[in-house]
């Protein structure tokens, strides 16, 4: 199975193209499956904090979806298109986040952890985070951030676990033990992790998670599903099939698809 479950677009400000380019190139590169999942309008943060292209604007959420659901009616004998979301985890807004979410017929919603509190660490604009506290402290921030992600019971997949590396930053000390507990805290809720190849073209040239996390996920058996994290059309499935040969190379033979946020496991 092809698929491609992590793309964004142009409502999310900071992507180029229509969710229409993304459908086409996903036929193109010969996808099966193609995941829309732009981002959660940003709900924690007051208009004049949210940098601008963060995420689309909160009234542009039904109509994402909207748009979605033609076109994956438009296209239905040419490819499977998934609505999806990534959604940001935010500590003490969960029930906000579920009534957002709720009334919307997704296929899956991506779990990501881009803000501790009001800072998100993932942005380069905002670098200045980083000076404020020991790196291993910022990454143990992050990890402890996932697991109650996890454990919100609002999404399905992982999105980008290790994401907290993008910008090259490594922690004084060894903090593979808050790695595993959340890896065992992953598999205790059930979720699926994506392998996310958007890092093999940032500063650390390595997918998320690194090989060594999957590796430990595989040795758990905690289902994957594979997305490039497209922000450009062209973006599409690149650097999927390094993805997908990893997994291989760890024995992985099935992959995870969701419909209306059921897993179903299809082969790799």
């Amino acid at each position: 199975m092809f698929v491609d479950y992590h793309t964004h677009h142009e409502r999310c400000g900071h992507a180029t193209g229509v969710l229409r380019d993304y459908v086409e190139q996903a036929i193109k590169v010969g996808l099966q499956q193609i995941g829309l999942s732009d981002h959660m309008p940003i709900i924690h943060l007051p208009k004049e904090k949210i940098y601008p292209g963060s995420a689309m604007e909160l009234d542009e959420l039904e109509e994402y979806v909207k748009e979605v659901l033609d076109l994956k009616a438009e296209y239905q004998n040419q490819i499977e298109i998934k609505l999806g979301l990534e959604g940001d985890y935010i500590e003490g807004y969960e029930e906000q986040i579920e009534k957002l979410l709720s009334p919307y017929p997704f296929d899956y919603i991506i779990g990501s952890v881009h803000f501790l509190g009001e800072w998100d660490h993932s942005d380069s604009r905002q670098m200045e985070g980083w000076r404020k506290k020991p790196i291993s402290e910022i990454f143990a921030e992050y990890y402890q951030a996932v697991q109650r992600a996890a454990k919100s019971g609002l999404y399905d997949i992982v999105g980008h676990f290790d994401v907290i590396k993008k910008h090259g930053h490594a922690p004084e000390k060894d903090i593979s033990p808050i790695i595993d507990e959340t890896l065992q805290v992953i598999k205790a809720s059930g979720m699926a992790m994506e392998v996310n190849t958007s890092g093999l073209f940032k500063v650390v040239k390595e997918v998320f998670p690194a090989p060594s996390i999957i590796q430990k996920a595989v040795d758990l058996e905690i289902p994957f599903t594979l997305g490039s994290d497209a922000h450009l059309p062209e973006h599409v499935h690149v650097g999927v099939e390094e993805g997908r040969k990893l997994l291989k190379e760890f024995g992985v033979q099935q992959i995870a698809t969701f419909t209306e946020r059921q897993r179903i496991m299809v082969s790799l």
